[in-house]
């Protein structure tokens, strides 16, 4: 059965069919802790255990069956300095009979009045990102030298800082003029003539965790629960200033395999410019070969080599 309505394709939409009179109830609380503490003057300190829990459903008193909503239901627990857990679920207060074609049909009849429970998981999931670059080590290892480090740099007061104990008043001109020229140097070798080859490069992961409903259990009378895993991992690595590499890949945990990986290459040839890209594998197999004039006047001087996965013709077989 369908109710026609003159304004179901209007911008707006339509107004919901039937009265409402709906009455609202949310519930937020957050869960603390207090353990003994002496470098608080009080004595204690706070622990935080849950920093977020709440829940909200609705109850339409016009509703002539189904007057309850599905219970929302959020929490928030801060695992690490750095990582918060954040869960967001979905609960369904009814529960489900066959109709005369034995396919699931939710009734007008509670859960919690039939012995299973306030309400049936449909929905929840969160996700998890993590980022590693070249200065992640760095700050992980020199915690400990810090200290030592700020010890050997603090300067005599009783000696000059200026650079000048011992040295020659007449060559002193000469020798500000070198160490300022040395301090602005911006090239590519350091103030000793070494190569100052710094290695830029980022990895990043992404992990994502869904619950929702599969299969019909015909014994249960209730929906499997199905969990679904998602995994992404992108990154990029600059071995010189001219260089650069990019990825990015996802795993599929239901076929066990990486469905996709994206890769770009680009070179800076000063007036011009290189790029490279390449899918090696799926069904969007291909690449795509560049080169080009940087100047925006000889925006069309370029030379195009590319592939495509349509090219391939079709496998019937």
């Amino acid at each position: 059965e369908y109710t026609y309505s003159p304004y179901s394709t209007m911008i707006f939409g339509t107004a919901p069919k039937g009265e409402s009179g709906s009455i609202g109830f949310n519930f937020k609380n957050n869960v603390e802790m207090k353990v003994r503490s002496d470098k608080d003057t009080t004595g204690f300190r706070k622990i935080s255990l849950i920093d977020d829990l709440g829940f909200s459903f609705d109850y339409n008193m016009m509703a002539d069956s189904m007057k309850w909503s599905m219970i929302n239901s959020n929490i928030r627990l801060k695992l690490t300095k750095s990582y918060t857990l954040s869960l967001n679920a979905t609960w369904d207060p009814y529960i489900y009979e066959l109709d005369h074609n034995d396919a699931p049909r939710r009734v007008d009849k509670l859960r919690v009045l039939n012995g299973k429970g306030i309400g049936k998981l449909v929905n929840t999931g969160t996700s998890f990102s993590y980022s590693l670059n070249q200065d992640t080590f760095k700050k992980l290892f020199s915690r400990g030298d810090d200290k030592t480090k700020e010890n050997e740099n603090e300067p005599d007061p009783d000696l000059p800082d200026d650079g000048t104990m011992g040295a020659n008043p007449y060559e002193e001109v000469g020798r500000r003029a070198t160490l300022d020229q040395s301090d602005n140097s911006t090239g590519e070798y350091d103030s000793d003539g070494y190569l100052n080859n710094s290695m830029n490069w980022n990895l990043s992961f992404n992990y994502s965790m869904r619950y929702g409903l599969g299969e019909f259990n015909y014994d249960r009378m209730e929906y499997k629960g199905k969990l679904t895993h998602s995994f992404g991992m992108s990154g990029s690595i600059q071995p010189t200033k001219n260089w650069n590499f990019t990825f990015n890949t996802d795993y599929n945990f239901e076929f066990k395999k990486f469905t996709s990986i994206n890769c770009t290459l680009t070179r800076n040839l000063h007036c011009w410019s290189m790029s490279a890209s390449f899918i090696p594998i799926g069904p969007y197999k291909s690449y795509n070969f560049t080169i080009r004039a940087d100047s925006s006047l000889l925006q069309d001087l370029k030379w195009d080599e590319r592939s495509s996965p349509y090219d391939q013709g079709v496998n019937w077989y």
